[in-house]
């Protein structure tokens, strides 16, 4: 379901978006490369101090790059509800409206995005869903589950995708936030939150300031995609066959079968 809405969601109509939280971060030193002259190297404390950590709130649109993040201190349902409402309310002011439809088609377009689940979401009635605008795919984390923000979603055209337990690889935000986390921290001391949040934020803004799309290329996918296209690669250069060459018997095996014959 997660891998259609990456293949299938943005060319339907509806603009699909992830979310996680990362972190919490230390105030601690950071490995990383410097351009400190050779045999100079940047030194770095072994000691630090304890001064609390910080966290990342993150939305991110595989399709176009953009990302939205936010610098938090801690990650709790009084603060990521509002901040997801506030994002979530400014991502569809950009989304064209979506044409009405009648209500069978509408309700078995939100159902559609629930095919072969074992465990459901309870959609409320046909008559209180809006057209469906959005597709946001989160994992399983409490908050998540909250239904006042579900049915706050819902109410305005989203739909929540679940991933599994064990499948935080299906959620693309994890590979933006360690992009984000490894520009901004890596190589740096910062000794309060407060900066860890100044130094991801400002990545963040760098980022959308030139963002690289990402396209969904999960094993199952490569997998599939091998199995249509297989092809037969040839020796010597980049040629291939749809099907393989028939190979000759060489010299040895045909003596060997002639003097069969012969005797």
């Amino acid at each position: 379901m997660i891998e259609r809405a990456y293949t299938e969601g943005e060319s339907s109509g509806l603009a699909v978006w992830t979310e996680d939280e990362a972190g919490p971060y230390q105030t601690a030193p950071y490995p990383g490369t410097s351009w400190q002259p050779t045999g100079e190297p940047k030194r770095r404390s072994h000691e630090y101090l304890r001064q609390g950590t910080a966290k990342l709130l993150t939305l991110f649109r595989p399709a176009s790059g953009e990302v939205r993040v936010r610098g938090v201190r801690r990650a709790t349902n009084e603060v990521l509800h509002p901040w997801l409402k506030e994002e979530f309310a400014a991502i569809l002011d950009t989304l064209p409206e979506r044409a009405a439809v009648s209500p069978e088609h509408n309700r078995a377009a939100w159902h559609s995005w629930q095919e072969g689940l074992s465990v459901k979401i309870t959609l409320p009635k046909a008559c209180e869903l809006p057209p469906l605008r959005m597709l946001v795919v989160w994992d399983n984390l409490i908050g998540h589950l909250n239904q006042d923000l579900l049915l706050w979603m819902f109410a305005r055209g989203i739909m929540v995708l679940y991933t599994p337990l064990g499948g935080s690889w299906l959620n693309m935000t994890e590979s933006i936030q360690r992009i984000l986390v490894r520009r901004a921290l890596d190589g740096e001391h910062p000794r309060q939150p407060e900066r860890i949040i100044e130094y991801l934020e400002a990545t963040a803004r760098g980022w959308n300031r030139n963002p690289t799309p990402f396209e969904w290329g999960g094993l199952r996918a490569q997998r599939r995609a091998r199995a249509r296209n297989r092809r037969h690669a040839l020796g010597g250069s980049g040629a291939c066959t749809r099907r393989p060459v028939r190979r000759r018997r060489n010299v040895l095996e045909k003596w060997r079968y002639g003097s069969q014959a012969a005797h």
